[in-house]
């Protein structure tokens, strides 16, 4: 048996939150940019320039939402919620690629320092766009996590990582002023590339899982065993259960043994009955069940066989 329902998100809604993502990232780049042009800061401009990588991310998760909206057909009949991974994905390879601009531009300023200007008014100028970062990001965090959408989930992380990043410059803008050492600037664009970096790789990682087809979480796992113990007493036996997420889509087939004296409508009423079982405790997963005959050896060969 199969459930061929699908649970389509509410694309209007994720839609108009990359919306959203869109305004807050051309924003930034018009405040952080206004900053930098005012203090020649290189920690500004590297700030500056993930509100970039921001802007794009933010186009291509727009994009990658309307495709995985998209219901089942006859091409892809598992729909296209993945396409997700590859907003994620795309992101990740933009955030690699603005560390290594900014790690660049930073270590030729730290070779040849230079004076910095009206601190002040650029760290406020700043601090404002960390601030519109903040909101952004968190609420699309939230609204990611609410509706399974890994796009607009790591898009989310990625503004929140900005607002870190805007955190760490403005404090070592604060200590050129304390100080007077310019060679902070560079050193702290240096350490923004180091920890952009690091989310880029965490991105690609995540991504290159969610092609791989990898199995629901522990927890969902551990839930749907609980689910089928309560059928084993009834003389039901389960093996090759297999699950596997794609996004915002949950998969899971599993074989059912029975008797073989029962008639197909007792079967049938049974896989009905274990798939309501799963589906309240994962909901909206599509589930496969597959029924065979407890008494035939046959029915045990295939416990690792890729039928499902």
């Amino acid at each position: 048996m199969s459930d061929a329902r699908t649970t389509a998100k509410p694309a209007a809604d994720l839609v108009a939150y990359a919306w959203l993502s869109i305004g807050a990232a051309v924003a930034t780049i018009a405040i952080k940019g206004l900053a930098y042009w005012l203090t020649d800061s290189i920690g500004l401009l590297s700030d500056a320039l993930e509100s970039f990588v921001n802007l794009a991310a933010a186009i291509v998760a727009l994009s990658m939402i309307r495709l995985a909206a998209r219901p089942p057909d006859e091409e892809f009949a598992y729909g296209y919620s993945k396409a997700e991974y590859f907003a994620s994905g795309f992101e990740g390879g933009l955030i690699l690629l603005a560390a290594v601009v900014i790690a660049v531009t930073a270590a030729q300023r730290l070779m040849v320092p230079r004076a910095l200007e009206q601190l002040g008014l650029g760290l406020a100028i700043s601090a404002a766009a960390a601030g519109l970062n903040l909101i952004v990001g968190r609420l699309l965090i939230a609204v990611g996590r609410r509706e399974d959408s890994i796009a607009l989930e790591a898009d989310g992380h990625h503004l929140m990582t900005d607002v870190w990043t805007s955190a760490g410059v403005i404090l070592a803008l604060l200590a050129v002023i304390w100080t007077g050492w310019q060679w902070l600037d560079p050193l702290i664009a240096i350490m923004v590339a180091v920890n952009i970096l690091w989310t880029g790789y965490r991105l690609l990682r995540r991504s290159a899982f969610g092609l791989l087809d990898r199995a629901l979480p522990a927890p969902q796992r551990a839930a749907v065993a609980q689910a089928l113990t309560r059928f084993e007493g009834r003389g039901v036996q389960f093996h090759a259960l297999r699950t596997r997420q794609a996004a915002g889509r949950s998969f899971l087939s599993v074989h059912v043994l029975v008797p073989g004296r029962w008639s197909v409508q007792r079967g049938h009423d049974l896989l009905e009955e274990i798939e309501a079982d799963i589906r309240a405790v994962v909901p909206g997963v599509s589930v496969l069940t597959h029924l065979e005959p407890i008494e035939d050896p046959l029915s045990f060969q295939d416990r690792d066989l890729d039928r499902s």
